[in-house]
């Protein structure tokens, strides 16, 4: 699976002999693959105003190209802004609760997240094609897509230490601006331009998979807590700049200590990980049918919600598993 940012050549633009070579050499003889677009088409139709848009479909007869449109900037940030003010209003009843929920269009989002990053990963698996993800830039819906679809493909990276490392590689060295997207909490007033959660509706997928397979991923949700906690607000430097040169430039790793340090110490490793997990070495589908796509209670009713009987309830369960 390849991901993509740059603008492939487009109708105005001259034939990249090189692109086309490269894709050329990923397929064997008589192979076909797939170019998913998280770009709307009408969208790659106004950036050819730009000399971008897409290739075209003679120079790659061999690709075929499904759009599948992912939010990554100002609509996803307000969709956020709308859930956050929605959880936090006491007065709403139960009728205008759930409408506020469904306006939001939050879950909407994680059920567009999660279907595109299935169709990659059937593509991959049941298809036994190739793909290349494309986005606007490489650095956001893209990185959501790859790092979901190897999430669901990949047992290795439903792993705590795997899981840390798909972070790492995906995320982090893929060069996703953390400190423009993360730059404020939903709670600001201010509204950046290039800020969205994208990282935050990664994460919400992933506790999707968990609550719907959870014997399969050896984390549990309080992993996940975290690491949200530390894109936004982090005493480490994992999170920090934007994107590696910036981090080499800033001097990140001589200078801070690293968040995947402090998860591996065995005094706090062990508070990450799920008691019921049992390996799983086959692919994971989710249902993203309306009924199966939940409110991530844990996170966005965290300071609301009292946790103790759930801390509670985990408690009794991990000391179960232990005793037996």
């Amino acid at each position: 699976m390849l991901r993509s940012g740059q603008p492939l050549p487009g109708p105005n633009r001259r034939r990249c002999r090189e692109d086309e070579a490269l894709l050329g050499a990923v397929l064997d003889q008589g192979e076909r693959g797939f170019v998913i677009d998280t770009r709307s088409a009408q969208a790659a139709k106004q950036a050819r105003m730009s000399g971008g848009g897409t290739e075209p479909k003679s120079s790659y007869p061999h690709w075929r190209r499904l759009h599948r449109p992912l939010e990554r900037g100002r609509p996803l940030q307000e969709s956020f802004v709308r859930l956050v003010e929605a959880c936090a209003d006491p007065s709403l009843s139960m009728d205008r609760w759930l409408g506020r929920l469904e306006s939001s269009r939050w879950l909407s989002h994680v059920k567009a997240a999660l279907s595109t990053a299935c169709l990659a990963a059937q593509c991959l698996d049941r298809e036994g094609a190739k793909v290349l993800v494309h986005g606007a830039e490489g650095t956001d819906t893209t990185l959501l897509v790859t790092a979901l679809a190897q999430v669901i493909l990949d047992p290795a990276c439903r792993t705590l230490v795997g899981f840390q490392g798909l972070l790492q590689r995906e995320w982090i060295e893929a060069g996703h601006p953390f400190h423009l997207r993360c730059a404020r909490s939903a709670y600001s007033h201010a509204r950046l331009k290039q800020e969205a959660p994208l990282f935050l509706l990664f994460l919400d997928c992933v506790w999707q998979l968990s609550r719907q397979f959870p014997f399969s991923l050896e984390f549990g949700e309080h992993l996940l807590l975290t690491l949200f906690d530390n894109a936004y607000a982090s005493a480490y430097g994992t999170f920090l700049c934007n994107n590696e040169k910036e981090r080499s430039l800033c001097k990140v790793k001589e200078s801070t200590h690293s968040l995947w340090a402090w998860l591996s110490q065995p005094e706090e490793q062990h508070k990450f990980l799920n008691p019921l997990y049992s390996p799983n070495a086959l692919v994971i589908w989710p249902s993203v049918e309306p009924q199966s796509i939940q409110l991530w209670q844990g996170l966005f009713l965290r300071w609301i919600r009292p946790s103790q009987h759930l801390d509670e309830a985990w408690a009794e369960i991990q000391q179960l598993v232990q005793e037996n």
